[in-house]
């Protein structure tokens, strides 16, 4: 039986791969949705390497949760936020 540590991989794994295959849904859509992004998910993975004493800066865990290094995701993927998804967000920030 696999380990509980290996189970978790497996789905953190699956997820990234579901981002992936939607990039269509940006990050604001998911900030406003679900309260994180994929740069949250960079974020995590930063604090989760600090604590196991293991170097990741943010621009490498960017690069792992996107697939690509973020700049390149950013131009070919990413489109300006509408009035109405700022709105949102900003009343959820307060």
């Amino acid at each position: 039986m696999k380990s509980q540590t290996e189970i978790e991989a497996a789905v953190f794994r699956r997820l990234l791969e579901h981002l992936d295959s939607r990039k269509d849904v940006q990050n604001i859509d998911l900030m406003n949705l679900a309260g994180f992004c994929r740069n949250c998910l960079s974020k995590w993975m930063v604090a989760a390497a600090s604590e196991q004493q293991v170097e990741l800066d943010y621009d490498q865990a960017r690069e792992k949760v996107y697939g690509m290094p973020y700049n390149e995701w950013k131009e070919q993927y990413q489109k300006p936020a509408s009035p109405e998804q700022l709105e949102q967000f900003n009343k959820q920030q307060s």
